[in-house]
């Protein structure tokens, strides 16, 4: 029986389809499914700015596949926009309520399916946490990737204006080079072109089997973008008929491929704390030292931006996810025989794609030529991160590093800092008291490291943080440090000029102080005030779990 029986079938019927009529509904639509399109739309940031037209194309092509589609809106925010200020705590919050607000909109009208419109960061993981939770028939459609930027033969992306701010304090651009940068960075619609954050989610949910094939690399102004949309509007209405939920496609196998998948493209930092949560609300048992055992056996094989050369539009054109995920089939690192939301398996869907990739491109590489043997996401751990960091290590040159701590007590003054020209080779500055609680919001530093890698310092600095990454970050950089400061993790006991080990070869990150000394100083630490206490961010501050669990904040009671 269809969940909207209860609305269009129920003892109050006569009211409760009254209320349908007024938004269309016919005597023969009443049998229908009731498809909840969840529509991301919003013109503050390029990455949505596009989705109201996909959406109008899947509710057009749910009608004629026999469903009764019902729109409604759901939030963003614009991480590249909000980025180094007070205003990116709200980003991570943002995907709870995200979530929310789905579940809240299914539940509440007893929607049939969903179908959810997302593009920009938080749109995607907030999405996929209310399907897990509803577990209804569901389908993801990215908005898509904008197109490069172009600056002579160089292709930009959002990342570059962050880094050409860095190339103008140390002297290396000038303020018209800086200003041509911005204005060439971001040519349209699209999310943030490189594998940066938005492209790492929609490639893993392609291999979750929650979006269609090719979807997650298609540019959002090409016509196959809409098509694609429309097409995933008839899916989801079979997957409605055939009772395919996503409970039944998020299993474990399944986030070992995407996790696979995650590994060989080069993905974002992000993409550990988005599965984490996701496998949470999914009744899957994830750690974080999941990503470091599959990391090992999967090595990086794509060529993408931010540490390679190509952006995302490229890896498109050379095969996309398809041609990623038959290479690592073939070679043993997949695992074929789980579903899709097509009802086919990913061995199926994948039959037809060649096992060798064009011969005519340099994105994607052979398992036996890759960029790195192993994965780039390395998980951390010593006396500064008992319960896990998160660091990319790809294009690092110098994966060891000790030096002294440069310790800074929020983003701002460390951003300050280096563009005053105050950070040198050798230096290893420490963000805290930007995790998940103290922020709280567990702000993104790309500020700071692309400042860093601007000034030249991208292979002789180390960046480490409660807080988290864009994904368009690199060089030595580990987040997602756990336990955060603000909840007493050793973080928030060093002090300035401890000397700090970061060693990626041997998944280290220590502070080199006697254990005596550590036990002085947190005897002497003290709680600090949270600097939020009401609205939404004092609400998460005292909801939200630990980083190395996903921050999620609809933790069960104890």
């Amino acid at each position: 029986m269809l969940r909207s029986d209860a609305i269009t079938k129920g003892l109050q019927r006569s009211p409760n389809r009254a209320m349908l009529r007024a938004v269309g509904f016919g005597d023969g639509d009443f049998g229908k499914p009731i498809v909840a399109i969840a529509n991301g739309y919003s013109t503050i940031t390029p990455c949505n700015i596009g989705l109201n037209d996909l959406a109008r194309r899947a509710e057009q092509a749910a009608r004629v596949a026999g469903a009764m589609p019902q729109m409604f809106g759901t939030i963003t925010v614009s991480d590249g926009i909000s980025m180094g200020t007070e205003g990116m705590k709200y980003s991570l919050v943002s995907r709870e309520v995200i979530a929310d607000s789905i579940e809240t909109a299914c539940n509440a009208q007893s929607m049939d399916g969903l179908l959810a419109i997302g593009g920009c960061d938080k749109n995607m993981p907030g999405a996929m946490l209310a399907m897990a939770r509803m577990n209804i028939p569901a389908i993801f459609v990215y908005g898509g990737t904008i197109k490069p930027g172009k600056l002579g033969p160089c292709d930009l992306t959002v990342v570059s204006a962050f880094e050409a701010v860095g190339q103008l304090s140390g002297g290396r651009i000038d303020e018209a080079e800086l200003l041509a940068i911005e204005k060439n960075a971001c040519p349209g619609a699209g999310s943030c072109g490189g594998m940066f954050t938005a492209n790492t989610m929609s490639s893993a949910f392609e291999a979750f089997g929650l979006s269609l094939p090719y979807s997650s690399t298609m540019a959002a102004e090409d016509p196959e973008k809409a098509d694609s949309a429309a097409r995933s509007a008839e899916v989801l209405v079979q997957a409605i008929a055939a009772d395919i939920r996503p409970r039944d496609l998020l299993t474990r196998e399944a986030f070992e491929n995407a996790i696979a998948v995650i590994m060989a493209v080069g993905g974002s930092t992000n993409s550990v704390l988005h599965l984490l949560a996701i496998a949470r609300t999914a009744g899957v048992p994830l750690t974080i030292d999941d990503f470091e055992t599959i990391r090992q056996r999967v090595p990086v094989i794509c060529d993408l931006k931010p540490s390679g050369r190509f952006v995302t539009v490229d890896l498109h054109r050379a095969g996309g996810i398809p041609q990623v995920m038959k290479l690592l089939l073939d070679g043993g690192l997949l695992h074929g025989d789980c579903r899709t939301i097509e009802g086919r398996t990913l061995a199926e869907v994948l039959a037809e794609v060649p096992s060798e990739p064009p011969a005519d491109q340099e994105v994607i590489r052979p398992l036996s030529n890759p960029l790195y043997a192993q994965g780039h996401l390395a998980i951390l751990r010593g006396n500064l991160a008992e319960e896990g960091s998160v660091a990319k290590i790809s294009g690092v040159k110098n994966p060891v590093m000790t030096g002294p701590a440069r310790v800074f007590e929020s983003e701002e003054e460390a951003l300050e800092a280096i563009l005053a020209k105050r950070i040198s080779a050798g230096d290893v500055v420490l963000i805290r008291y930007e995790g998940p609680v103290g922020g709280p919001g567990m702000r993104e530093m790309l500020a700071p490291t692309a400042a860093i890698i601007g000034e030249g310092l991208g292979d002789s600095v180390a960046l480490i943080t409660d807080g988290r990454f864009s994904g368009g970050t690199y060089g030595m950089v580990v987040g997602h440090m756990a336990p955060e400061a603000a909840v007493g993790g050793t973080i928030a006991l060093v002090q300035e000029g401890d000397s700090i080990t970061v060693d990626a070869k041997q998944r280290l990150i220590q502070l080199n102080v006697a254990d005596d000394e550590l036990a002085q100083r947190r005897s002497a630490w003290t709680k600090p005030e949270p600097r939020y206490r009401t609205g939404v961010l004092g609400k998460y501050a005292r909801q939200v779990s630990s980083s190395s669990l996903g921050a999620v904040t609809d933790q069960p009671p104890e």
